[in-house]
Parts: C-alpha cells; structure tokens; sequence
C-alpha cells in the first residue's frame, strides 16, 4: 500500500508540548519544522520547537489524512499521549528512520 499522506505528530525536546500535522512530503515537513524553530519561531511548532517526529500514519489520499488530523486534534492530551504510547513507548524521536 502506498502512503502519499502523513498525519504526523511532533514534540519538543522535552515531551511537554505536542503538535499534529498532516503532510504529503513529511521529510520536508521536519525540515520545515525544524528551521522554523531555529529561526523565525512565526508558526506553533516553531514557537514551541517541536520538530522531533514521535507519531505517524500513512494514508493513501488526502481527505481521510485531514479527517484523522481533525480527529486527533479534538482529543485530550492523555488520550494524544495514550496513542503515542502505543506506537513509540519512549518517544523516541523518529527523525532518522523517515529521512
């Protein structure tokens, strides 16, 4: 199955600030991210540096990625951390094995 959208969730270094994306391109996206934290701080992200990669699912076209990223968005942050604990226990950044 191929996977031309991403609904993705961010961190910053210190897990206490999350946020969640969705992108066709999500190595670009990071890199986004990541130089928006470093330099112009304009987006949520940037502000918060949330550029490490802790979540992530594949969709095969954009409409179900926007509904899931609305979905995840809605829920409370201990339900946000309950599914990133069943993907990524230690919130390890997943930076490396998407680039």
């Amino acid at each position: 199955m191929l996977h031309n959208y991403f609904v993705y969730i961010v961190t910053n270094q210190y897990r206490t600030t999350v946020y969640i994306g969705v992108t066709n391109n999500i190595q670009r996206r990071l890199s986004e991210h990541y130089f928006d934290s470093q330099n112009s701080k304009k987006s949520f992200a940037g502000k918060y540096n949330c550029f490490y990669l802790i979540y992530y699912e594949g969709f095969e076209n954009i409409e179900s990625a926007i509904t899931r990223e609305k979905q995840l968005k809605k829920w409370r942050r201990e339900k946000k951390n309950n599914l990133i604990n069943r993907f990524n226990p230690k919130w390890e950044s997943l930076n490396n094995q998407i680039i």
